[in-house]
């Protein structure tokens, strides 16, 4: 069975059944205009519960939506420059904020090459680079910058993560 549909024939059944063989589970999904988009919570190995959304325009890209901390409440000049130096220090995804000024990580999948291996390469990735990015990015996360307690946490996205480890590198090490 072939991992992808000929070029820009990408179908919500193909995401669909690609989340289904990389072991995750979307909470949600949502079709409107011919988009359709997935809504999922993931866990790297150190950081749990990040919200990614999927999101399938069939005739242009898969995109990677993480929801990467809350709407930012500090001075926006600190935060923009870490969002710029982050683009630079991670080149396959894009850093950015939403219309709500949340800060998102995105990865865009063209849907002439997308398959399963790339859209788990693109989530793990995410995963990879919000758990290396914990401690900068906690005093958005969590008020006062501090990091819950997670001993006993077992990550969901483990499995994943040891999937692409050998494409992820450093993120990973």
């Amino acid at each position: 069975m072939p991992a992808a549909e000929p070029a820009g024939r990408v179908r919500p059944a193909d995401v669909e059944r690609w989340l289904d063989e990389l072991g995750l589970e979307a909470q949600a999904r949502a079709d409107r205009d011919g988009v359709t988009s997935w809504d999922l919570r993931l866990d790297g190995r150190r950081r749990f519960d990040v919200p990614v959304t999927l999101i399938l325009d069939p005739a242009l890209a898969l995109i990677c939506w993480v929801h990467f901390a809350p709407p930012i409440a500090d001075a926006f000049r600190k935060s923009y420059r870490k969002l710029l130096r982050w683009n630079d220090e991670y080149p396959f995804v894009k850093f950015s904020l939403a219309e709500d000024e949340r800060p998102v990580l995105a990865t865009e999948l063209p849907v002439e090459t997308v398959d399963r291996e790339e859209l788990g390469l693109a989530i793990a990735r995410s995963l990879a680079i919000a758990d290396e990015l914990l401690e900068e990015s906690a005093g958005w996360l969590w008020i006062g910058g501090r990091i819950p307690d997670q001993a006993g946490r077992v990550s969901r996205g483990a499995p994943l993560l040891a999937r692409f480890a050998d494409q992820l590198g450093e993120l990973v090490g």
